[in-house]
């Protein structure tokens, strides 16, 4: 079958190409998937897409008037894809729903100890010749609160790691997990996890009802000099209201893989052009903030899984087999 891959960078085509063996006829592509690119999927099959590629009503019938027939995302979220005009289109979505919670979940944990323990303010006064201790003091992770928001795969392990650690454990999911009351967690509602929590850590999906699960109001409920994670999407968190807390002392560390005008600047070097985005690069100014680039995922062992199931639903629509991995649109919304 014939694939457009959307969104290339040299790690996807090694890792694309290493599971395919050559049984698919690959065409990779940097640019990202919008109207303007989408004429170079005619004739393709199937696109292989990703976490920043545009797939709205627009896009689609583009791609399905070029020949397509299945939407290959090779990531979890499908919060990017027009699922009612797929369905509506004749096209068929299917998704890598989970290539390594751990991954995730272990960068999340990362970003905690980081800005605790200042590790990115101390590597560069080290780097200086400054070896003061003055402004790096952090806390014990052993009997502080943390909220888990969202217990699926990824939500889970985390609970399991700052158990470990010492963590007393918050927990707020519409389907609680058993794996998680048994690491000792207790769910209680959102906002009893906002007043709460020292830490609050974000793993869910990005819908509507989630969109700004983190707004002013939810900033105004949490502890003074709480720790706020997103490893999750960028939406989840309404930024405006997140920097209002860190100016207000609210919010006191605000670890961020994800930003929800990330389309623009994630995946790319900018590092010699002047960033147009006002809100993220106010962000960029607080001490007590670390921002890294959507890499949560990035693990060998995550970018081998995302290859090989990616391929396996591409030759499972090929073979005419049922998509595993299938999402369509909840009936009744578009």
């Amino acid at each position: 079958m014939r694939v457009a891959v959307f969104s290339t960078k040299p790690y996807d085509r090694r890792f694309l190409e290493e599971a395919n063996q050559g049984r698919h006829a690959l065409a990779f592509f940097e640019p990202h998937l919008a109207p303007e690119t989408a004429p170079l999927a005619a004739g393709f099959a199937a696109v292989c897409a990703f976490v920043n590629d545009l797939l709205d009503g627009e896009v689609l019938r583009l791609l399905a008037r070029g020949g397509t027939r299945l939407i290959a995302l090779r990531c979890a979220g499908f919060n990017n894809v027009d699922l009612a005009a797929a369905a509506e289109l004749g096209l068929r979505v299917a998704r890598v729903p989970a290539y390594s919670p751990h991954a995730v979940a272990e960068h999340a944990v990362g970003l905690i100890l980081a800005l605790n323990r200042k590790i990115h303010r101390a590597y560069a006064r080290v780097r200086e010749g400054n070896f003061a201790l003055e402004g790096l003091l952090g806390f014990d992770l052993d009997g502080k609160t943390a909220g888990v928001v969202g217990t699926g795969k990824i939500g889970a392990i985390v609970a399991r790691i700052l158990a470990g650690f010492g963590c007393r454990l918050l927990a707020f999911d519409p389907f609680p997990n058993p794996e998680v009351v048994a690491r000792g967690a207790r769910y209680v509602p959102l906002e009893e996890l906002y007043a709460a929590s020292d830490i609050i850590t974000l793993h869910c999906p990005l819908t509507p009802g989630t969109h700004h699960l983190i707004d002013a109001g939810a900033v105004a409920r949490m502890k003074p000099g709480v720790m706020l994670i997103n490893t999750s999407r960028g939406g989840l968190v309404d930024t405006r209201a997140v920097i209002e807390g860190l100016k207000s002392g609210k919010i006191g560390f605000l670890g961020l893989d994800v930003y929800e005008e990330e389309a623009d600047l994630f995946f790319e070097d900018l590092s010699g052009q002047v960033i147009q985005d006002d809100v993220f690069a106010r962000l960029l100014t607080f001490p007590n903030v670390i921002i890294t680039s959507h890499q949560a995922f990035f693990t060998e062992e995550a970018l081998r899984n995302i290859a090989s199931t990616t391929l396996a639903n591409i030759a499972d629509f090929e073979g005419g087999r049922p998509l595993a991995h299938e999402v369509r649109a909840q009936r009744g919304k578009r």
